[in-house]
């Protein structure tokens, strides 16, 4: 994979909340024509083989590609052929609405984050899937890592995880400028006051390092609610308005980010494992750079999903449950680790590197951060904000930090 396809999809998965408001407000709610598929009336497989049109919409055949690939392997009495279109997140309502008030979908399965499931759930352009066919996934939440059972649940049953990662907000710095990297909020306004400029994080609407760092915040602090961004985060805004005065610019995505700790503009940015790893393997940034956690951190998880539109014929919501059934394999899972980009990957338990493609496993080996397992079993693990509440932390830190700077 190109490295500007690497980057680009990696930011389509962790952004389009603040677009996905827009796309809220234009989407209502779609044709009664359209045919809602049940329990009773989907057979556990086609009665011949069906085309999928997959749309991806979170970047992440990166990491499924190949269990999709697989599966048709192993199933050709199921599928007979796949298809894969990209779009960005705020455009999914719009593509599936105006297929269903036409009379179906076209569009099999899509692939998305937390942006592309709630702006489904609220345009009611989403089959609900569970607990409608729990019998297709026997023992699903027990097989969920328990952090990654809880992104399940912010689901309410519409969409299926397969992929899951704890993000961060993790600090990445060049040791040769960062001699003593920070332990706390207080110490990093303490560097970033000493070296105006040096510091950076990118607009959290756009960039994954951004909004777990904007999201990991009010836990660092001891803020009152920290899922609560409107009346709950006090301590945070402060902070951050302080901290503006001598950030950096806020690019509008974690690549430039990357670049300039890379090329030696900033020597400190907000970072996740994924952005950790993935931009050292493209060679984006140099190998030497280093992370750092916060003392008492709380890791904010991030998840993407399986998502079956409505309108769809009954075959081919057969072969979506199987597909994705496939796909929460341990030995399916694990090609989720792929270049890092999402590190670990994997939603289910007992899912080990070991399990992973040679390429994976070499990549991490020399890539991975020894860090990290013990602070993933360290550090507790928070869910994401709701796509509602994210979208109001949003605005409130434009409106706060980043249209002041």
């Amino acid at each position: 994979m190109t490295r500007s396809r690497k980057a680009r999809a990696t930011l389509v998965a962790a952004s389009g909340l603040t677009a996905l408001a827009l796309a809220l407000t234009a989407c209502g709610a779609p044709s009664s024509d359209t045919k809602d598929a049940s329990a009773t009336s989907v057979p556990t497989k086609p009665k011949s083989p069906v085309t999928l049109n997959i749309l991806d919409v979170a970047g992440n055949l990166q990491l499924t590609k190949g269990m999709i690939e697989n599966f048709v392997k192993a199933n050709p009495d199921i599928v007979k052929k796949v298809t894969y279109t990209s779009a960005p997140a705020p455009d999914m309502v719009g593509k599936l609405k105006a297929q269903q008030q036409g009379g179906g979908s076209t569009i099999s399965l899509v692939l998305s984050g937390t942006d592309g499931l709630s702006a489904g759930i609220k345009s009611d352009v989403l089959e609900q899937l569970l607990p409608a066919f729990d019998d297709r996934f026997p023992g699903l939440m027990d097989n969920y890592q328990e952090p990654a059972a809880a992104m399940q649940k912010l689901s309410n049953g519409y969409g299926v995880e397969v992929v899951y990662y704890p993000s961060g907000p993790l600090l990445e710095y060049n040791p040769a400028k960062v001699t003593d990297p920070p332990k706390t909020p207080a110490d990093l306004l303490a560097w970033a006051k000493a070296h105006p400029g040096k510091f950076q994080y990118a607009n959290p609407a756009n960039s994954g390092p951004g909004r777990t760092w904007l999201m990991g915040l009010p836990y660092l602090l001891g803020d009152t609610d920290p899922k609560d961004p409107d009346k709950g985060w006090d301590k945070t805004w402060s902070f951050l308005q302080d901290l503006n005065k001598y950030a950096a610019n806020y690019p509008s995505g974690t690549t430039e980010t990357m670049k300039n700790l890379g090329d030696g503009t900033v020597d400190m940015v907000m970072s996740t494992t994924g952005w950790d790893i993935n931009p050292r393997v493209l060679g984006t940034v140099p190998n030497t750079m280093k992370v750092g956690a916060f003392d008492g951190m709380h890791w904010v998880s991030d998840a993407q999903y399986a998502l079956v539109p409505k309108g769809l014929d009954a075959d081919v919501v057969a072969a979506d449950l199987a597909l994705v059934e496939w796909m929460l394999k341990p030995d399916q899972q694990a090609i989720a680790y792929d270049d890092g980009y999402f590190y670990p990957g994997p939603a289910v338990k007992d899912v080990t590197l070991s399990m992973a493609p040679e390429k994976s496993q070499q990549v991490i080996e020399q890539y991975g951060r020894s860090e990290y397992d013990d602070w993933i079993s360290k550090f507790p693990t928070e869910t994401s904000l709701p796509a509602d509440q994210q979208v109001a932390a949003f605005d409130k830190w434009n409106r706060l930090v980043g249209s002041t700077h």
